[in-house]
C-alpha cells in the first residue's frame, strides 16, 4: 500500500522542501528594506507602467462588449482546438462515423458562429 502513495509523497517532499529552500535564500540574500525611507526608495515602491501615472489608470472602465469579445474569442479558439485530436484520430480511422461526428461539430460551431454574428456580439461599440 506504502508503494502506492511514495511517488505522491516524495513529489510533496520534493515540492516543500524546493520551496523552503527558496525562502530561505530569499531571507538571506534578497533585497531588504532600509531602515530610514529616503526619497529613491519611495519611488521604488511605487507601480510603474510604462511611464503613466497610476491615478490616471483608475478611472479607465472597459465595457461590456470588450468582455463579451473576449468570452467569445476564447470559445471558439478552445472549440477549434478539439478539432487536432479528432483529425489526428481520424487519419488512422476507417470508420464513417468519425467523419459524419466531425462534419455535425463544425456545422454547429458555424452555426453558433453565425448566430453571434447576427445578434452582433461581434461589433466593437
Amino acid at each position: 500500500m506504502l508503494k502506492t502513495y511514495l511517488p505522491i509523497l516524495v513529489f510533496g517532499f520534493l515540492g516543500l522542501s524546493v520551496g523552503s529552500v527558496f525562502m530561505v535564500l530569499n531571507h538571506f540574500i534578497g533585497p531588504k528594506k532600509p531602515r530610514v525611507p529616503t526619497a529613491a526608495s519611495r519611488r521604488q515602491g511605487e507601480p510603474y507602467e510604462s511611464g503613466i501615472p497610476v491615478e490616471a489608470m483608475k478611472g479607465i472602465k472597459f465595457g461590456v462588449s470588450f468582455y463579451l469579445l473576449a468570452m467569445l474569442f476564447i470559445l471558439f479558439d478552445i472549440e477549434v482546438v478539439f478539432l487536432y485530436p479528432v483529425g489526428v484520430m481520424l487519419k488512422g480511422a476507417d470508420s464513417v462515423l468519425v467523419l459524419g461526428e466531425l462534419i455535425t461539430f463544425v456545422v454547429l460551431l458555424m452555426v453558433a458562429f453565425v448566430y453571434v454574428w447576427r445578434k452582433g456580439a461581434l461589433d466593437w461599440r
